[in-house]
């Protein structure tokens, strides 16, 4: 009897924790104005949210003895279960799920842990200021604008003069080789083939990903051998991306070493749509770092062949 109360208390813990994320989410998207500006995904989200889970989960299991390598592993559920239920219910793409995992599972088992602490002293009016505390927290966050824009840059060196990498920076034909990126073995959709209607200033301009996703581009600095910069006009809605990451900007920037060499920078600047940011601009600057690797290796391989 006492085996099934235990088991009984530990279902509830992933059920309760569980539908009060799906509930406050639901009501954040459909029933309240978007909180920060447009489609952003606000730091509470990824931290308060989770924190909260744990502790609900905690007073579930409140009368439970369990050992901290146990609490882990029930944590661990809790995050599955959770990521289930953003793919399932939120629509969540399978790669941004991944990304997420780790910081969801942390906050979880940190939020287990605060609420072990809590609920075995048993001080209600510590309790109330805790819950008072993170609920204060989630409406300030929700009320605060949310903004974040980054530039990335990579540079290598290619083996021939600018003339010739020029050919190839414009547009440049297929990449047949494998990414070694992770991400892009995963998945990710990653840069195949570039294309241009012309070789002039305000030519339209097209970076295809593989899946088919296409960027269409403007080019909007035209300086032969030197500078070529293309806002994007127009990106996939793919559900990896959208909401999360717009691409502002991309750029090539070209200088001779003096010596038959070129030097050759990439740059990109995008926004985010997810917070925290000290958690999702590392990975947004590491995709980004590998879209330029692979697209620049390739004009490094194809301007070194001539």
């Amino acid at each position: 009897m006492e085996i099934n109360h235990k088991i009984k208390d530990q279902i509830t813990g992933f059920i309760a924790a569980n539908s009060l994320v799906l509930i406050v989410m639901a009501i954040t998207k459909y029933f309240l104005p978007p909180f920060g500006g447009g489609n952003v995904i606000i730091f509470s989200e990824f931290v308060i949210l989770p924190f909260l889970m744990g502790i609900v989960s905690a007073w579930c299991w409140r009368k439970i003895n369990i050992s901290t390598r146990k609490q882990s592993a029930w944590t661990i559920y809790n995050t599955v279960i959770a990521i289930v239920l953003s793919f399932l219910v939120l629509k969540e793409g399978m790669i941004c799920l991944v990304i997420v995992s780790p910081l969801l599972f942390a906050f979880i088992l940190l939020g287990t842990y605060a609420g072990k602490a809590m609920f075995k002293r048993n001080n209600q009016t510590l309790n109330a200021s805790v819950f008072v505390m993170l609920f204060g927290i989630f409406i300030a966050d929700s009320l605060s604008v949310h903004r974040y824009e980054n530039k990335v840059a990579d540079t290598i060196t290619v083996n021939a003069p600018p003339t010739e990498v020029w050919k190839y920076v414009v547009a440049y034909k297929r990449i047949e080789k494998k990414s070694d990126f992770w991400l892009f073995r995963m998945g990710m959709p990653s840069p195949v083939q570039s294309t241009a209607e012309g070789y002039y200033l305000g030519a339209k301009r097209k970076c295809i990903f593989s899946n088919g996703y296409v960027f269409d581009e403007k080019i909007v600095t035209y300086d032969e051998n030197k500078d070529l910069t293309f806002d994007i006009t127009n990106q996939p809605r793919d559900p990896e991306i959208m909401g999360h990451i717009d691409i502002l900007r991309g750029q090539f920037l070209l200088k001779d070493n003096g010596n038959g060499t070129t030097r050759l920078t990439g740059n990109s600047w995008y926004r985010l749509y997810v917070f925290p940011v000290w958690y999702y601009d590392i990975w947004a600057e590491s995709v980004t770092r590998n879209v330029h690797l692979r697209v620049m290796e390739h004009i490094k391989e194809l301007a070194e062949a001539k």
